[in-house]
């Protein structure tokens, strides 16, 4: 297949811009592709690519990035009378019994091929700042008298359990279940814990 196919008649959309960056990370590697490859193959300007992404690496996080960005609200709604951990636990489960069963992202299961290793970890980080720092917001809110030190590192600390869960789930092949029981089963005790020692 040549490097850059001809635009194909495609609605412009994250879903469709996502398709065109993994056939390309697929033929030609992360490195070897391009914002204007994948416009190209999307089928739209690069203006359009940038009005739905801020950068080439924010295409592998689709599904997570739309799934995490539920957590804020999840959070909002837990009643105030519940044991805060117990509400992070519960809020993180929900945002991953949430997350679509048959959407693993390609970039996590496909990174040797991809050449994604590198960039997956830069632009996960940014993530699991952006997840921890919501959890220590909410746990800060929740808990006024806690200790700030020991609300960051709750959060950081689920947030690490949260992660390798979806990593788990993500390289368990045909036979993985659904990504809240992965997530249940790490985030517990590490809310079990701090929610115990509060």
């Amino acid at each position: 297949m040549s490097r850059v196919s001809a635009g194909r008649p495609r609605r412009s959309s994250r879903r469709t811009l996502e398709e065109a960056a993994a056939e390309l990370f697929l033929e030609q590697t992360y490195d070897g592709t391009t914002v204007d490859d994948i416009a190209t193959r999307a089928g739209v300007s690069r203006n359009t690519f940038f009005n739905y992404f801020s950068a080439k690496s924010d295409v592998l996080w689709v599904d997570f990035d739309e799934t995490i960005g539920a957590l804020r609200g999840i959070l909002t709604g837990i009643p105030r009378h519940d044991p805060v951990m117990e509400g992070v636990e519960e809020a993180l489960v929900h945002v991953a019994a949430d997350h679509p069963s048959g959407r693993v992202p390609w970039a996590l299961t496909q990174f040797e091929l991809m050449g994604t290793l590198d960039v997956l970890k830069g632009s996960g980080l940014t993530r699991f700042l952006a997840v921890s720092g919501t959890l220590e917001a909410f746990i800060t809110e929740r808990e006024r008298h806690a200790d700030p030190l020991r609300a960051k590192a709750a959060a950081a600390a689920v947030t690490a359990a949260a992660a390798a869960a979806a990593a788990r789930w993500a390289a368990s092949g045909v036979s993985r279940e659904p990504l809240e029981k992965y997530v249940r089963v790490a985030v517990h005790p590490v809310c079990e814990g701090f929610g115990a020692a509060s």
